[in-house]
């Protein structure tokens, strides 16, 4: 009889130098907070070496062993970083000690396929260790945002107090100052104005041309998608000259031939210009939703005596809503963080939120920045959920998912 798989047991220096390159990794984060990379790397592996030999060596029980690192760790900290230290060490203690025997005992196979070679058992688990780090590396500068936004200091970099969780290193003054400063505010209101206006245009063009292009008898349907999707493709700073020179016209148009109000010009102007952003976004997620759509189902409504309006609002926008929700959340996005466009045809009038960052760091270093930083975070996050939860709902409804 075969023995259990979960029975394994790793090699003794296998887990003593997989431990050390876990602490050595620790140590190298930690001394180039420090200032001091080579030697938090050294120090860091040694340690974690003489914790996991110290463990394995005496074969004690691996509850009494696990609470002996966490109890170790939390004292070393608390000595060395203070109230900190005591909640990094206990996280780092109890994550070595999980590591360890999940090494030592052989568990990182249990759930694997038995007839793996130790090759294919490390490239599986690299490959994760290669997603974490590409995760990390990319939400890393983000969540660093969000706690310096609560600085009690004018600065942008972690304060000593702010280290020891003092809670007069903390304060709500960078988010008071956006909610009652009239620049921000202003900037603010233009874009909860500029970007619903721009997502709706952008939602109702993008819409028609992706329903338009699915149908077989267009002519030219390649060339004609790559034109509409080109303003994402083509570099901003190009886009945005042309449509200044483009609108520029426009909007001497409107002013004086029309004579509309100069600074309603200035909106639609930057409204128009957004739409143009987003309408690709719209015309791709809506053409992805187009493929798994059944056209007998226009069909029989035409035989049952609907007009092509009734049945697109009656059968065919029912089925496509997902997707076009969620072009119209990244048409969303596009026009709120957009900054290089509204620069170009735009005045201070329209001065949009992601301006009067730009003009902060430019000007003067407002820490006022990372509060609507935080802010623009959280909203995105929110939308990206809404999306994911559309993109479910989509599944469901094509039947590429369980209900």
């Amino acid at each position: 009889m075969s023995e259990p798989k979960n029975s394994f047991v790793s090699p003794f220096v296998f887990t003593l130098i997989c431990m050390a390159m876990m602490g050595g990794l620790i140590g190298l984060v930690a001394g180039v907070a420090n200032g001091s990379g080579p030697l938090g790397l050294i120090s860091g592996a040694l340690f974690m070496f003489l914790i996991s030999f110290l463990a394995i060596f005496l074969g004690q029980k691996e509850l009494i062993v696990r609470y002996s690192i966490c109890f170790f760790l939390i004292i070393f900290g608390f000595l060395f970083i203070g109230i900190i230290g005591v909640f990094l060490g206990l996280i780092l203690g109890w994550f070595s000690g999980w590591f360890l025997y999940w090494l030592h005992l052989g568990r990182y196979r249990a759930k694997l396929q038995p007839y793996l070679s130790a090759g294919q058992v490390l490239w599986h688990y690299t490959f994760r260790v290669i997603w974490g780090g590409i995760f990390v590396f990319l939400i890393t500068p983000i969540l660093v945002v969000m706690p310096l936004s609560f600085n009690a200091q004018d600065f942008f970099t972690f304060t000593p107090e702010m280290l020891r969780f003092d809670p007069d290193g903390y304060s709500l003054k960078h988010y008071e100052d956006f909610f009652t400063n009239n620049e921000w505010q202003r900037s603010f209101k233009n874009s909860l104005l500029i970007a619903p206006v721009a997502t709706i245009v952008s939602v109702s063009l993008g819409t028609l041309a992706a329903i338009g292009l699915s149908q077989s008898h267009v002519p030219f349907k390649r060339a004609i998608t790559a034109i509409l999707i080109s303003p994402m493709i083509v570099p901003l700073i190009i886009s945005a000259t042309g449509m200044f020179f483009f609108y520029s016209h426009v909007g001497n148009f409107l002013e004086d031939r029309i004579g509309l109000d100069k600074n309603f010009v200035g909106y639609v102007k930057v409204i128009l210009a957004h739409s143009v952003l987003g309408i690709p976004f719209v015309i791709i997620t809506v053409t992805a939703t187009l493929v798994g759509f059944d056209s007998s189902l226009t069909r029989a409504a035409a035989n049952m005596g609907a007009d092509p309006v009734k049945t697109f609002f009656k059968i065919q926008m029912p089925l496509i809503l997902p997707g076009v929700i969620s072009g119209g959340l990244f048409a969303f996005i596009t026009s709120f963080d957009e900054v290089v466009v509204v620069m170009f045809v735009g005045s201070t009038n329209q001065k949009t939120l992601p301006w009067q960052m730009f003009t902060g760091l430019r000007e003067q270093i407002s820490p006022t920045i990372l509060a609507v930083a935080t802010i623009l975070v959280a909203i995105s996050i929110a939308l990206l959920v809404t999306l994911e939860l559309l993109r479910r709902r989509s599944e469901r409804l094509r039947g590429l998912s369980p209900g």
